[in-house]
């Protein structure tokens, strides 16, 4: 995988932070959803970051074999560790059994941002993707990851669901290592990292966004919560929270916790990713946004927090909440497309909009003038995705039916999600790794044909995303209601002939994604020829409206005049340089 994918970037300015971070999760558990499906949304976003479709087929592995590492950031090799005897198949970040695993990265404290192994945060959820089978198995196989071969990355947050269980995993590394005045290894210091899950109750859903987001935690008792040394109990379904037994006791190793603090007391995200401005308004405000949507009443009271006005107060935005009502594929979709419209940091509104309310902001996301600091939102929706996904599973059809990803590349605002089951063999062409990258276009690849039509659309955009919310709709909405309808038929199929049926939904899924970048190809065009040079074509019956016999010319073109609110702001910077007489 030669990916370089955005992590974790503090830029200061003045007194403050502010965290340029990349990726969205949020989850839904399945007593939370309309239909009983698990979901997990995940933006990878990275101004370097090419949005394609990964794959690893099931494989057998010969005794003794052995597996190279890879740095998904780099690319660069990290080591060797033993393979085990089978893996699974991975589209993308789902596996044949609806396992789903996504991430955002927080950094967090600096210096523990040290690598003490081979297994970077990449590595991990893939790897872990092809050895496990549901949530509770990656749990433990990302447990054992990071005590036999370390940990390679700075602080993440996983997102792990199946078909029945969604599961927030925080971690963090241990750092180098720690050594006494003598150079010994300090006891009480082991390779790897300390790490807390948490099961998110059903009926209710969560997300993070580039901030460790789980506070204090039930002590282990047995039960409900257990230690690493405990795995063995993690499949008891009663078992809700996991973590690593010196989670705790290193804090106080490094002195980042009192020696004398109550372990009950102890806060993961407080401890080894303290909050701070930049932390909340450029990362807990994305998932503020998506809790107001789902529960406007109950999210409201956070928002001066999700500004990064509020971060002393006691009550800090709670890691789960209840929605109002049900939510859908379609729902989740739509959320991701969030610019924190109708709230205070509504990016259609202000100046930085430019008179066709644009939502996004070119980077830098900080700047300072006449001294004073300022900043751009960071919003869910952005233009740099690379890819793009909603993950839904459904414990009630076969696995390869049943897991769907939901698969987009580019600007969520502007793309598609077209459908991926779990069981396809064959990633299609305009998807496929290797059509294109950043630095090679390619006239067949989904990215590049997005990026054609999201990059002409940043220039008109309150009259071009009228076009392409359209087609979302009749995509998007129209792929939901098709695949409701032939499910059943290819879920009996695959019971009576597997091949057969891998073989319709593998054709299924290649088809929709090539008919949907034939149309973004399409929509592209139209608007290239309605909006071009600023003008406007009149349309009449689906067809630009001409005039003349011999030889038909279009009718004048419509040129809407700016805003008012837009005249205003060019007549305060430069009215008297460009005012024209009073007419007599």
């Amino acid at each position: 995988m030669k990916k370089t994918f955005l992590t974790l970037a503090l830029f200061t300015i003045g007194v403050f932070t502010y965290s340029l971070s990349a990726c969205t999760n949020f989850i839904v558990t399945k007593g939370a959803s309309q239909d009983g499906s698990c979901f997990v949304t995940y933006s990878a976003d990275s101004h370097t970051l090419y949005g394609e479709l990964y794959f690893w087929p099931a494989q057998d592995h010969p005794a003794g074999s052995m597996m190279d590492v890879v740095e998904w950031d780099s690319g660069n090799y990290m080591g060797q560790i033993p393979q085990v005897a089978h893996t699974y198949q991975v589209v993308g970040n789902m596996n044949e059994h609806q396992l789903a695993i996504s991430e955002t990265t927080y950094g967090g404290l600096k210096q523990l941002d040290k690598p003490n192994g081979l297994i970077d945060y990449g590595s991990l959820i893939y790897i872990t993707l092809q050895r496990a089978k549901n949530a509770r198995e990656a749990i433990k196989v990302i447990s054992e990851l990071l005590d036999n071969y370390g940990y390679a990355s700075s602080g993440e947050s996983l997102s792990i669901i199946d078909p029945h269980e969604a599961w927030i995993f925080e971690l963090i590394s241990k750092g180098e290592e720690m050594k006494d005045a003598k150079g010994r290894t300090l006891k009480g210091w082991t390779k790897g990292a300390v790490w807390v899950a948490r099961r998110i109750p059903d009926g209710y859903v969560s997300g993070h966004a580039n901030q460790a987001r789980i506070t204090t935690f039930p002590i282990a008792n047995g039960k409900t919560s257990i230690t690493n040394k405990e795995l063995q109990k993690v499949f008891n379904p009663e078992v809700e929270t996991v973590y690593s037994h010196d989670v705790i006791s290193f804090a106080k190793l490094a002195g980042l916790y009192p020696t004398q603090g109550k372990d009950e007391d102890f806060s993961f995200a407080h401890t080894y990713a303290p909050l701070d401005f930049g932390a909340a308004r450029a990362c807990e405000a994305r998932v503020w946004a998506f809790f107001y949507r789902v529960n406007p009443e109950l999210a409201r009271p956070y928002e001066k927090y999700a500004r990064g006005e509020d971060l002393e107060s006691k009550e800090k935005m709670p890691l789960w909440i209840k929605p109002v009502k049900k939510i859908s594929v379609r729902d989740m979709m739509d959320y991701m497309r969030d610019h924190y419209e109708g709230t205070s940091m509504d990016m259609t509104k202000d100046l930085g909009a430019g008179p066709y309310s644009c939502p996004y902001r070119w980077r830098p996301m900080t700047w300072s003038l006449d001294g004073k600091n300022y900043i751009h939102e960071r919003a869910t929706a952005t233009q740099q995705t690379g890819f793009s996904f909603v993950a839904q599973t459904r414990s009630w059809l076969p696995d390869k039916v049943g897991g769907i990803l939901w698969f987009s590349v580019d600007d969520v605002g502007m793309t598609c999600y077209v459908p991926m089951f779990a069981g396809i063999n064959k990633v299609p062409m305009p998807y496929r790794v290797g059509n294109g990258s950043m630095a090679e276009y390619s006239p067949t690849s989904a990215f590049w044909t997005f990026t054609k039509v999201s990059n002409f659309v940043y220039t008109r955009y309150s009259d071009m995303i009228v076009h392409v919310r359209e087609k979302q709709d009749k995509w998007e909405l129209g792929t939901i209601q098709d695949i409701a309808s032939k499910e059943k038929e290819w879920a009996a199929l695959l019971e009576k002939d597997e091949v057969a049926g891998v073989a319709q939904i593998t054709n299924y899924s290649n088809q929709v994604a090539q008919q949907v970048v034939d149309e973004w190809n399409r929509l592209f065009e139209y608007l290239l020829v309605k909006y071009h040079d600023g003008n406007v074509k009149v349309e009449e019956h689906g067809q630009f409206k001409t005039e003349g016999d011999r030889n038909p010319q279009v009718v004048f073109p419509k040129q809407p005049r700016y805003p008012d609110r837009w005249y205003r702001m060019i007549v305060d910077d430069c009215g008297t340089n460009i005012a024209a007489p009073d007419e007599k």
